[in-house]
């Protein structure tokens, strides 16, 4: 009733503006039902196409923007820019529009503005951080919006994430703090406060909102935050019983398998130590590497820096047997190094790695240098 009420009142506010007569339960029905680009036609039929008056060109824009004719609307609110150029909700809506359209340049431009025009605007400062180029950019943004509104969530966190990476750990602390201060229940901000209070030393206290933090919700976060608080504090068995926690949810990467590798040799379980201290070598070695060092050794061939280009095949070796690098170390040794016997043995090594049979052309020239080699007076000189 009350919507309706409102609704009527802002549709009579703008009916005197025009000489014909608005059908106020029309409109009130497309506002209701949510049809506002029912709306924004029927308000259009209603006005001159070259009307100058702002008011009805904003209800126009308003509705054009809500019914995602995102084009419509910005050329009406230009409309009102033009006529009025310093005002504020109309830049703001151009901001959000051009936002919305990825238009980043201007969405930025125009929160500047309003900025130029209230430099006490916290929505303005706080959206203009979301388009800073660099941490410090975005750094510079959100501070100012949190010195004009520092119980702001939204504002907080994302000051925080900025300040943890620039590696200003007390400053992100801080201002979580006060935050969470204000907010004693936002258990996101709480839960952002644990890795900085892990660098700062401040153990005990994430053990404390941890559990806390565990009796709402079952984080895998929030138990390699504490896992890692109780390795700190000398728990062992804790910090073990919580990072086997996590494998046993599918959740383990190198730093918890490290952790537990550490925790059970303090333990003295020195079994368990070696099997995650071999997992934590696994799980740190990509599938890839072999291929990334392949990548390389071919950059330095053709840089013909023939020496480093030996050094990177073989290291990818240490990584995995990569039939493809055995056959790039035959071909090394054959053509640049001119080492016949080393040619032979890994294009050997090559065919006896099973390589894929789609590479029938390698292969058989593989087999056809071999047999080539090891005929030559060369091989046997060498």
């Amino acid at each position: 009733m009350k919507f309706r009420l409102l609704l009527s009142l802002f549709i009579f506010s703008i009916q005197h503006l025009i000489s014909q007569t608005i059908d106020k339960e029309k409109l009130l029905e497309y506002y209701e039902s949510q049809r506002y680009a029912d709306a924004a036609q029927y308000l259009q039929s209603m006005y001159p196409s070259d009307t100058k008056d702002t008011k009805s060109l904003t209800q126009m824009a308003y509705c054009y923007m809500m019914s995602g004719k995102l084009p419509e609307a910005e050329k009406s609110y230009l409309k009102v820019n033009s006529i009025e150029p310093e005002n504020v909700p109309v830049l703001f809506s151009l901001a959000t529009i051009n936002s919305r359209r990825g238009n980043k340049a201007k969405a930025r431009a125009y929160l500047s503005e309003i900025i130029r025009l209230d430099s006490l605007n916290f929505n303005a400062w706080k959206q203009l951080a979301g388009y800073g180029e660099n941490a410090d950019e975005r750094l510079k943004y959100l501070k100012k919006a949190n010195t004009l509104n520092n119980t702001d969530p939204d504002v907080a966190y994302d000051l925080s994430m900025t300040y943890r990476e620039l590696k200003q750990y007390p400053q992100a602390y801080e201002v979580l703090k006060t935050a969470i201060a204000a907010d004693p229940g936002n258990f996101t901000l709480q839960q952002a406060q644990l890795p900085v209070a892990n660098q700062l030393g401040k153990y005990r206290e994430v053990v404390e909102n941890g559990e806390k933090l565990l009796k709402e919700n079952t984080d895998a976060n929030v138990i390699n935050e504490m896992g890692q608080a109780y390795f700190y504090l000398k728990d062992y068995q804790r910090c073990a019983a919580l990072f086997k926690t996590l494998e046993d949810l599918g959740v383990r990467n190198e730093g918890t398998l490290y952790f537990m590798a550490l925790s059970y040799r303090e333990l003295k379980e020195y079994d368990k130590a070696e099997i995650y201290a071999k997992k934590t070598i696994d799980e740190g070695i990509s599938n890839h590497t072999s291929i990334y060092y392949t990548a390389l050794g071919g950059i330095y061939e053709q840089k013909e820096q023939f020496s480093n280009a030996l050094e990177a095949y073989k290291r990818g070796l240490t990584f995995s047997s990569s039939p493809t690098l055995y056959y790039r170390l035959g071909l090394l040794y054959d053509f640049n190094l001119k080492q016949a016997k080393n040619a032979v043995n890994y294009y050997n090594l090559y065919l006896k790695n099973k390589p894929d049979p789609e590479e029938k052309d390698q292969i058989e020239y593989a087999k056809a240098r071999i047999a080539a080699l090891t005929t030559t007076k060369e091989l046997v000189k060498k």
